[in-house]
């Protein structure tokens, strides 16, 4: 039974039964400690704690072992050793304070930059010592995790009869399916340009000229379970416009890999390093290679007529189509899996990468304390802005000066890009001062935005 012991007996809410729940063992190691002399790792947004059903768990990685839990009441604790926070919910007024010396802080955030520019400034992403984000150069990258391996890639496509068939019909050749309208990419005001100059059936609820044929496939929990009615009905398409809503480098989601899996040719916008992670050298379409919508329409009307240039999108099909090292090394490399029951998911992997880092950090520091200074005290990591860093938003279509004054795509997103720099500003400013209110956030927020006012 996991957690039953010491500490782990005070997170169980007053007047709950403490159920004993078999947890992520890990891979097994050599710690005999008992649970009370572990370091314990807190999860500060509860609602991903990747055990059931306790609120404490011990696990086992390979260095040793640590205790997990979701209770905050463990935040003071002296074995507490690192706060684990998930991007998305982090929130730079409501960071726990004052910021305890004997604690390191850990970031997990695999999804859109756009969910919090905080991480994609400086003073925001370098609050935190380890890092799990989208970026391969963060400490635990999750840059692949919409690939489930070189298996997906590899399935069949339509067969292009079938695609020019589905033409005849007077379907288009390129399909847009957006919901999520206003994203910091300013999608939808791209395709709108490109629409002038190719047909493009969109089916979402962004610039939609097209209903779905059946009420089943008009669900839209059909589309984000991969339902193979759904799938089949999308794969018919020569070309899948698959643009993110946001960009950073290697932020690539399931609208890059999906279209992949099925054989509709991605037109792509995203990540910007997008190409060092393809199959081969001709596998997407990227939109910024073009000087215009225009040009790109010009590109896939050709593609369109031409089926022997278009099926050279679709040879990464092929056995030993996979020609791309990187993307096979670094597949075969991550510890995690993608719905692959043999393996960890990334919410473990990285719970274990901290454990392991913790427990090394407690013998250095014991070590540094024996030795009476001799031995130097381990010195704090901190994340680098590469291990989010992303840019600012820019129109999806012309300049910033095109846009008029009530734009609302730039009321909302530089807007928020920049406000996330002061916020970032302020939660730093709290810490070097020893802050213990959080209250005093905004009389932060304040003095930062008096300080830039004056220099303009």
């Amino acid at each position: 039974p996991c957690g039953t012991e010491g500490w782990a007996q005070d997170a169980v809410p007053p007047g709950a039964a403490f159920v004993a729940a078999a947890s992520y063992r890990g891979p097994g190691n050599n710690d005999t400690r008992s649970n009370k002399a572990l370091p314990i790792l807190l999860w500060w947004s509860g609602s991903l704690f990747p055990h059931f059903p306790g609120d404490t768990e011990r696990i086992d990685c390979p260095r040793g072992s640590c205790l997990v839990t979701r209770s905050r009441r463990a935040a003071r604790h002296r074995r507490t050793k690192a706060l684990i926070f998930y991007g998305t919910d982090f929130r730079a007024y409501e960071a726990p304070l004052p910021r305890l010396p004997h604690q390191t802080w850990a970031l997990f955030h695999e999804e859109s930059p756009m969910n919090n520019y905080v991480l994609s400034h400086s003073p925001g992403i370098r609050l935190f010592n380890y890092t799990a984000t989208f970026r391969r150069e963060s400490d635990y990258p999750l840059t692949l995790q919409w690939l489930p391996g070189t298996g997906y890639l590899r399935a069949s496509a339509v067969p292009l009869a079938e695609k020019d068939a589905w033409r005849r019909k007077g379907y288009g050749p390129v399909l847009y399916m957006q919901s999520h309208c206003d994203v910091p990419s300013d999608r939808d005001r791209y395709v709108r340009e490109l629409m002038k100059y190719i047909q493009v059936d969109s089916y979402g609820k962004c610039l939609h000229n097209r209903e779905l044929p059946s009420e089943r496939l008009r669900d839209t929990s059909t589309a984000t379970t991969e339902d193979s009615e759904f799938m089949t009905f999308i794969a018919r398409y020569k070309f899948h416009l698959a643009l993110e809503n946001a960009i950073c480098d290697d932020y690539m989601t399931e609208k890059l890999w999906r279209p992949m899996h099925l054989g509709a040719v991605p037109v792509y916008r995203g990540s910007p390093a997008v190409r060092d992670w393809m199959p081969n050298n001709l596998s997407i379409i990227l939109i910024d290679d073009f000087d215009s919508p225009q040009e790109l329409a010009k590109y896939l009307d050709f593609l369109d007529k031409n089926g022997e240039e278009y099926l050279k999108y679709l040879e990464y099909k092929n056995l030993g189509g996979i020609k791309n090292q990187f993307l096979l090394e670094s597949l075969e490399r991550r510890e995690w899996g993608v719905n692959d029951m043999t393996l960890p998911n990334y919410l473990n992997g990285f719970e274990c990468f901290i454990c392991d880092k913790e427990n090394t950090r407690v013998k250095e520091e014991q070590e540094h304390k024996k030795s009476r200074g001799k031995i130097p005290a381990p010195r704090p990591q901190i994340a680098q802005f590469k291990h989010m860093g992303c840019p600012m938003p820019t129109p999806g279509f012309g300049s910033v000066e095109d846009l008029s004054e009530g734009d609302s795509w730039k009321e909302m997103w530089l807007q928020d890009y920049w406000q996330s720099l002061d916020q970032g500003e302020a939660l730093t400013a709290m810490i070097h001062r020893n802050e213990s209110h959080q209250g005093r956030f905004w009389d932060y927020m304040h003095e930062i935005f008096l300080k830039r006012t004056r220099q303009h």
